[in-house]
């Protein structure tokens, strides 16, 4: 649940949000000079990096975090006071992070998963093939004597004009008289794609009527063990759906609930991509004030049970050199047919979350 009132900006939460939030420098005097973030105080962000390292080597831990024993392959902690919250620091190995940045960016925007895209241009085939070779995309009328075989695969609406990528030239030799619009950045403004069963976010709700294909296997065992810590004994993870969040520099996610699963008892397993970024936990009500903590590449977060009810959110990513840290992605992504997923996540972050839904 999403809430927009006013009172929202006087919670506990929203207040939260705010001081995490990035804001920049105002240069008023040199519009020209490249704006600064403001410096925030994060000494009160949990970092669970830093907890795992010291359990590891000291078996110490701070207080109201404490150790899962469940026989997993690596540290697990849970919350004291946010029953069914866990999180796994650097549960995804290097090679998985690679794998999943790949594919959130080449293969989960395809139809029939639905994008943020899809109100204005309907489904956008190669969204990613485009923008890395430079492409644009053009609004045209339905015509006889249009550029077709010029053009790379169409998509179309259901009204009376279609959009297409054309080359830069082509696109750039037909004036003004039509919309366009470069891949690149497109790909820059996606914002959320739909696995497996496809959410309807205007009307807030699974639809099963909407086309979709299953969750890739190889991401659904993963999501099956990572779970593990989270369900009942004897019982295995049914992944059905999942929402791929892409987060640009200032994009946040605000405070809300996942609450359109039917059965909150099983975990929702959120795996961090890309950008180190602040995450906030809060409680039942938006006034009960939320904890912050550090979300790095790799990262798991599994909220089942009462962790389903809190509210939660993500105020801030880190793009720059020193906070972002990716140094490890960024050296994995350093050969030169990579190099378009290297420019994207330098300056980005990817959230996929996974559920049941029935």
């Amino acid at each position: 649940m999403y809430g927009s009132d006013r009172d929202a900006e006087r919670t506990a939460f929203r207040k939260t949000e705010k001081k995490y939030k990035l804001y920049c420098e105002d240069n008023s005097k040199s519009s020209k000079k490249k704006k600064q973030p403001k410096q925030v105080d994060l000494s009160e962000v949990l970092d669970f990096k830093s907890i795992s390292e010291s359990y590891n080597q000291k078996g110490e831990f701070p207080p109201g975090v404490v150790p899962v024993n469940c026989g997993f392959d690596r540290p697990i902690f849970r919350l004291e006071n946010r029953s069914g919250f866990y999180f796994i620091p650097g549960a995804l190995t290097l090679e998985e992070q690679c794998k999943w940045i790949r594919e959130s960016l080449r293969n989960f925007p395809q139809p029939p998963n639905r994008t943020n895209h899809n109100v204005i241009y309907g489904p956008i085939s190669n969204l990613f093939v485009a923008a890395k070779e430079g492409k644009v995309f053009v609004e045209e009328e339905r015509s006889d004597n249009g550029l077709d075989s010029e053009s790379s695969a169409s998509v179309s609406n259901e009204d009376a004009h279609r959009w297409k990528f054309y080359e830069e030239d082509i696109a750039r030799s037909r004036g003004k008289t039509c919309k366009s619009v470069s891949a690149s950045i497109l790909l820059r403004k996606l914002r959320w794609s739909t696995l497996g069963l496809q959410f309807d976010w205007s009307k807030r709700n699974y639809d099963v009527s909407l086309p979709h294909n299953r969750i890739p296997n190889a991401l659904c065992q993963l999501a099956k063990r990572m779970a593990e810590p989270a369900m009942p004994i004897g019982e295995e993870f049914r992944p059905e759906a999942a929402i791929v969040n892409y987060f640009g520099l200032g994009d946040t996610l605000g405070g809300h609930l996942d609450d359109m699963e039917a059965d909150w008892s099983k975990p929702i397993v959120s795996m961090s991509l890309g950008c180190k970024a602040i995450f906030l936990l809060g409680g039942k009500s938006r006034q009960d004030e939320p904890l912050a903590m550090f979300l790095r590449s790799g990262d798991v977060v599994l909220m089942a049970g009462e962790a389903r009810e809190c509210f939660h959110g993500v105020p801030r990513i880190f793009t720059d050199e020193e906070n972002a840290e990716i140094t490890p992605l960024e050296l994995q992504f350093s050969h030169e047919d990579d190099h378009c997923f290297l420019d994207y996540i330098r300056t980005s972050r990817i959230n996929i979350n996974i559920r049941r839904v029935f």
